[in-house]
């Protein structure tokens, strides 16, 4: 049975948690294929709210077989630290497997994280701050410590010595910090984490393929989003790894052959956190409204989210490098009070029409948005229980997003609860 995506097609916090929730339940395993805990997600399940960092979202099914992939960077204390507040919740987590070939993040990533952003100053990315970019960083380097190290203490100590050389001469050279201590770095991570996450560690590459050979559906789900891409995203402004569709395969070890359904989610407006440009950006009075009435805030930093209309241009570019074969439209109810909504179907700069956003970026931060006006519904939605309940204006507005981003939409939310979705057909 060939696997499924799910993939934000924006800049993040499209409400991949609770698509992913949704399908999730109809398949037999789902694997985290790239990223760390500087994205969470929220899920809803009878009106109790699960944050999730590195957890898969499969964790809240008993059927499913939650599994952290190759391509995922993780704190191990972080990790341990989620999986507690679920045990106290009653969640059974004995079921995740975490791949052996993750790597790991370790105290000089978050420091060096922490110092690098400050010395940007005006320059900052707006990074979360949490090593994620540095672990990543000393992967490529081929430097980077790994889960499967855990079970070696030798070479875990002989790689970490290495390693902290180095950075010790970065961290007290140029930023004049304190050096680091190695016995005290493998005395946490060997001694107190390392036999709670030895009975978890596994090779998921032949874990994912044996279920696919036993015919069992794999749902692959990423975090950030396709215009966060490490490649294909507002580069610098981008996460240190690649969630867009093709990442799946390399952060889980399934071929391009196994998966033959990717669904985009996309926020029925656009959202953004850190720096970056965003054409379709709010500010003012509508800006604060769809803040507050869509909860634009960080689930794990907390900090506020920019928000802007629904861009197509960028909807059509998503579906392009994802190949989407559907959409899921998220938080539509957050239009409700609204009289009329824009939708930006393309940009100008220069007395050039674009369908999709230039490729350069000195062009895409002068580009000015092409708008559409159609009216909004001033409706309630978040009580309909089928989509032929939504107000006509609100069914018209799904529809005229397919039409310009030429996908179609298969999943409607209509508010925050798991069971807040109406299906078009």
């Amino acid at each position: 049975m060939p696997a499924s995506v799910v993939v934000g097609t924006q800049w993040g916090d499209e409400g991949k948690g609770k698509i992913t929730d949704l399908l999730a339940s109809e398949m037999d395993m789902v694997v985290r294929y790239q990223g760390g805990h500087n994205a969470g997600y929220r899920i809803v399940v009878d009106g109790e709210a699960f944050s999730l960092q590195l957890v898969p979202s499969g964790i809240l099914y008993a059927h499913i077989t939650p599994v952290i992939g190759n391509g995922v960077v993780i704190d191990p204390a972080v990790l341990l630290d989620e999986l507690d507040r679920l045990l106290e919740r009653g969640v059974d987590v004995s079921r995740l497997v975490v791949s052996g070939n993750a790597h790991l993040i370790m105290p000089y990533h978050q420091e060096l994280d922490r110092l690098t952003e400050r010395f940007l100053g005006k320059n900052a990315l707006g990074t979360t701050k949490r090593g994620i970019g540095p672990a990543y960083a000393d992967k490529s380097s081929r430097v980077g410590l790994r889960v499967q190290d855990l079970l070696d203490p030798k070479i875990f100590r002989e790689k970490l010595d290495l390693v902290l050389h180095e950075k010790n001469l970065i961290l007290t050279k140029i930023y004049n910090r304190p050096a680091l201590n190695a016995k005290d770095i493998a005395s946490k991570y060997l001694d107190e984490m390392a036999p709670r996450l030895a009975p978890m560690i596994a090779d998921t590459v032949g874990i994912v393929h044996d279920a696919l050979e036993k015919g069992q559906r794999i749902l692959l789900e990423g975090t950030q989003a396709t215009f966060l891409d490490l490649d294909h995203g507002t580069y610098p402004f981008v996460t240190s790894s690649n969630p867009v569709a093709g990442g799946a395969c390399a952060g889980s070890g399934l071929g391009p052959r196994d998966l033959t359904r990717v669904v985009g989610i996309a926020k029925a407006y656009v959202t953004r956190v850190g720096a970056g440009p965003f054409p379709t950006e709010l500010d003012g009075e509508l800006g604060e409204l769809l803040v507050e009435r869509g909860h634009e805030f960080g689930t794990n930093t907390g900090r506020r989210r920019r928000v802007g209309w629904f861009d197509a241009a960028l909807a059509r570019q998503a579906a392009r490098l994802n190949s989407l074969s559907e959409i899921a439209l998220t938080k539509l109810d957050v239009l409700d009070t609204l009289d009329e909504i824009k939708v930006c179907v393309g940009y100008e700069a220069k007395g050039v029409r674009y369908n999709f956003p230039p490729y350069h970026q000195s062009v895409f931060h002068e580009v000015t948005p092409v708008y559409e006006t159609v009216p909004g519904w001033q409706s309630d939605v978040t009580s309909v229980t089928t989509y032929q309940q939504l107000p006509s204006a609100a069914k018209n507005y799904v529809k005229f997003l397919e039409e310009v981003t030429g996908v179609t939409i298969s999943v409607v939310g209509v508010g925050p609860g798991r069971e807040q979705f109406v299906r078009p057909s």
